[in-house]
């Protein structure tokens, strides 16, 4: 009986698994209808931004299921370097030749026609530095002082992100930091305190930055800058109110004719609600909703203080950016570049993804009954 108990959790959540990788494979299709037309006009070749996104499912399954196998507390050993590691990619970013500009930010390391972007490798990092720093004295999860190494390690993050700029993935990071804080089971007064001066500094460097400023404006009114600020969201709002409840059909959008900017990247979401209509995007939350449900189940399941922080974690910056990302869309918060995670294009932010989901897979393997 106990060895039928011991391969059955030998096999892990495979509805987990399964959920992440039909997410997953749906965002390749997605990205191959929300992109052939400006693959064509911009590279020659329709199926340019889809081939990318296929070897990026590819190699991220790979890892998924490759990391799975390796027991989930040998990652404990790697929590500083993978921290340190983070740190010096996000800072290469700012180096002449290897950073790589676009729509005036630079957050790409650029290796010939190879890029790769530091911040989604940082996200991951900082929950395993977080999960291992944390473990090595529980203790330090409920006093301010014992978080300072974290707050420290997020800030640091986040201030090289900020200079990248990204706003948006800043704000995720921060999110997560938080949240992390939360799991670890730092007083909700310590989150109070921590919390506020945040709070603050989001109008500070918006106003900061006058293009902030100016997305902010045309977030509140993006009809009174159609052409400038207000044209993406204005966009996207036609995406999202075309679908209706059933949509036009897979590969049938017209947004993606570049009316919309970024339709295979961060407006994603917009495509995929003009084609699949209201339902097709409620099951796609459905679907997203499964696999955090899964993944903070697997964490709580676990039984072990580094297994749950490191999958709680991992699920939770899916969770944050997931949310973001739907919140700009419909235009519920002022316009940001962030993916949806599994779904847009993007390698680098596929294989991570997919990387952490095998890690929180992991865990579940070698969870015992």
């Amino acid at each position: 009986m106990q060895t039928n108990r011991t391969n059955r959790a030998s096999k892990g959540d495979v509805l987990f698994l399964a959920a992440v990788l039909v997410l997953a494979a749906y965002g390749v299709i997605c990205v191959w209808s929300a992109s052939c037309y400006n693959a064509e006009v911009q590279y020659g070749d329709s199926m340019y931004f889809f081939r990318k996104q296929l070897v990026g499912f590819l190699l991220g399954a790979a890892a998924m299921i490759g990391i799975s196998f390796l027991p989930y507390e040998k990652l404990r050993r790697i929590g500083i370097p993978a921290l340190i590691i983070s740190l010096v990619l996000l800072a290469l970013v700012f180096v002449p030749g290897l950073g790589k500009s676009n729509y005036g930010a630079t957050r790409w390391i650029g290796f010939g026609s190879f890029t790769i972007q530091p911040s989604e490798i940082a996200k991951l990092g900082f929950v395993i530095f977080t999960a291992g720093y944390f473990v090595k004295d529980p203790a330090r999860m409920r006093t301010f002082k014992g978080c300072l190494p974290v707050l420290g390690a997020g800030l640091a993050i986040c201030v090289l992100i900020m200079l990248e700029p990204n706003m948006s993935v800043t704000m995720c990071v921060g999110a997560i930091m938080i949240g992390m804080l939360f799991l670890g089971g730092i007083s909700k007064k310590a989150i109070a305190v921590i919390c506020f001066p945040v709070l603050l500094a989001v109008p500070v460097l918006i106003m900061a930055e006058p293009y902030r400023l100016q997305r902010l404006s045309a977030f509140m009114d993006p009809w009174a800058s159609p052409k400038d600020e207000g044209y993406q969201l204005i966009q996207s709002l036609y995406g999202l109110s075309n679908g209706g409840a059933f949509g036009v059909g897979l590969f049938n959008s017209r947004q993606k004719y570049r009316f919309l900017p970024f339709a295979e990247s961060d407006f994603i979401l917009s495509v995929i609600a003009e084609e699949t209509g209201f339902f097709g995007v409620l099951a796609l939350f459905v679907l997203i909703g499964f696999i955090v449900w899964r993944g903070f189940r697997i964490a709580r399941r676990c039984g072990n203080v580094y297994g749950f922080l490191l999958a709680g974690g991992i699920t939770l910056a899916f969770a944050v950016q997931s949310a973001l990302n739907a919140l700009v869309v419909s235009g519920c918060i002022p316009p940001t570049g962030l993916p949806l995670p599994l779904v847009s294009a993007g390698n680098t932010s596929l294989i991570v993804t997919m990387t952490g989901m095998g890690i929180v897979y992991g865990v579940s393997r070698h969870t015992r009954s």
